[in-house]
Formats: structure tokens, sequence, C-alpha cells
């Protein structure tokens, strides 16, 4: 058996061992921007005669939970227990939300309610498979400190239950640098395991955090590096840990797979993917994976194998979807 057949059975191995030792009643909290993906669907003939733009006659619309609702739903197709705390408006949409969270099988006890604001909600239409135009509504400000702390109250009386946080930040308002470090001290104290995937240019605020996640963009803005290279993912990958003084960070790379920077170094895995269809929603399978996997004592080179074969099914994809353990398995033995 030649090298490279040798290390492919090694990997398979590997894989087969971890999928019958994933501990799939793993208790793991998210916490993060919670919003509402709002398909419309419809047919495109003919154009305006008001305006130079297409006219859509609407067949039919979906709405599905976006943002961290995906982490969630990600979390659920792997079997774990999983719960969201986030904050909504106090409107219609809030109402939505939380029925969309009982229907899928989820607690709403989570969120908090906050009537200066409304919640999330992204609407696309769609005509012939293709996005015409996205429309959003959100506030983006910062919570108030008085919100702020009510969701700091709901961590702290339910962090003893869950083993893995998993912070997912869309910059929608809710994770605050104040918050995000309450969280962290909190968890801290507690001993559990802190992942956040991040958002924005000031990597700071996540100061403390066991695992960062971000993708290669978003590592080269938070760095000012340009990253063309090993070296140059090398060198933002060391500043990231610098300003976040975290244990790890993961890089993800779309096609160019995953990084894994750790005290022993650069690590990176090849990209698992084999049909690339819509990449939507691929960093929160990878945030959820990382979350099982650690959670069920993995090595983080383990675990990021692992988010890297769960990333291929979802990809293969269309939308924001999710990936069961088959699926995964199926897609590697291929």
């Amino acid at each position: 058996m030649g090298l490279l057949p040798q290390l492919k059975h090694c990997l398979l191995l590997l894989l087969k061992n971890m999928y019958n030792n994933l501990n799939c009643n793993s208790k793991i909290l998210v916490i993060g921007d919670l919003m509402i993906d709002h398909y419309i669907y419809g047919n495109c003939d003919r154009i305006s005669p008001e305006a130079p733009i297409p006219v859509v006659e609407i067949t039919r619309e979906k709405r599905t939970l976006g943002g961290a609702g995906n982490v969630l739903k990600n979390l659920k197709a792997f079997g774990c227990t999983t719960t969201i705390i986030s904050v909504t408006g106090d409107d219609e949409n809030a109402a939505i939300v939380e029925m969309m969270l009982q229907a899928d099988g989820f607690v709403s006890d989570g969120l908090v309610k906050d009537a200066s604001r409304c919640t999330t909600i992204k609407s696309r239409v769609l005509a012939v498979n293709h996005q015409l135009i996205r429309l959003d509504r959100e506030v983006t400000e910062s919570i108030s400190s008085q919100v702020e702390q009510a969701v700091v109250t709901k961590v702290r009386d339910i962090i003893n239950t869950y083993e893995v946080i998993l912070i997912s930040d869309y910059n929608k308002g809710l994770l605050t640098a104040s918050l995000v470090q309450a969280v962290v001290s909190i968890c801290q104290q507690s001993s559990k395991i802190v992942l956040v995937d991040p958002k924005g240019l000031d990597f700071s605020k996540y100061k403390g955090v066991n695992l960062i996640k971000p993708n290669k963009k978003e590592a080269g803005l938070a760095t000012g590096i340009a990253i063309k290279d090993k070296d140059s993912l090398e060198q933002a990958c060391k500043r990231i840990k610098e300003i976040t003084n975290c244990n790890d960070v993961v890089v993800t790379m779309s096609d160019e797979g995953i990084a894994l920077f750790s005290d022993s170094g650069l690590n990176v895995i090849p990209t698992k993917a084999l049909d690339v269809i819509d990449v939507t929603g691929a960093g929160d399978t990878v945030l959820a994976s990382l979350g099982l996997a650690l959670c069920s004592g993995k090595s983080l080179y383990e675990a990021c194998v692992f988010a890297n074969q769960a990333a291929a099914v979802v990809v293969s994809k269309v939308g924001s979807a999710t990936a069961t353990l088959d699926e995964i398995e199926q897609r590697f033995n291929r």
C-alpha cells in the first residue's frame, strides 16, 4: 500500500473511531444573534411599466431561523441537547421566532425581549433560482446595559446545565465587549469551554475565550495582514492569539480547507468538499461541529477533521443547511 492510500486509510479509521465515540447527548449552549431568514419565491416574466425593474409574481414564502439559529439547528441535527440565549424585539416577528423555536423542539426561555429594537429579519426575493434583492429589517446598535444584565442573568442561571458554550456573533448589537467578557468570566468560574465565531474588526472583545473561529477574510481584516500563503496565515493566527489570549485559532478557508493554529504550530487540513453548491451557513456548521467534538473529549485536530467533513456536506446543499452524522460518514466513504 502506497503512502497516500495509507494516510487515507488511517484517516478513515480515525473518523470511524470518532463517529463511534461522539457524545450526541452533549449539552451545548448557544449565545448569539437570532434572526428570521425569510424567502419569497416567484416567477419573473415582465418588467414594471412604472420603472425599469422586474415584476415578481409570488408563488410561495418560507421562514426559517437564521444567524445563531442555524448553529442551533446544526446541533439538533447531531442529536445534541441545546438551547439559545438571545435578544429579540417585542414585536410580531419575535412571536414568530418563538413559534419556530418551539416547532423545532427548542425552548424559548432564553430570549430577552427589547421593545426598543425590532426582531432581525432578512427577506430575500428569488426568481428562477436567482436572488433579485435582499431586504433587511434590523437594529444593530449595542443593547442597553439593562438588557445586557438580563442576558447575563440568564447565562448565569443555566450555565451549569451545559458543557460547552458557543458564541455566534453576527454583529447585530447583542454581543457587546462587556457582555462577552461577562460571559467569559462566568464560564471560567464554571470551568466551561467557550468557542466563538467572531464578527467585526476588534477581536479584543473576545479576550479569554478558549477558541476563536474566523474565516480567512475576517482573520485578515482583524489583523491587517493580507493572507496570501501559509506564512502570512500563520502570522495572522499568531496575531489573533495575541489579541484574544485564546488557546487556539481555527480559520475556515472555503475551498482551501481549515487551518488550526495552537501552541504546536499551524496545521492546514485540506477541504473535503466534492460538490460546492452554496457555502451559506457553512461557518455555523463548523462551529457546531467543533463544539460537539470537543464536548465529546476529542482533540482539536480530530474536531477540525470532523468539522471539515461536516462543512463538505452542507456546501453541497442549497441555503443554510445542516448535516447528520450519517451524511458525514457517507460523504467521507465516497
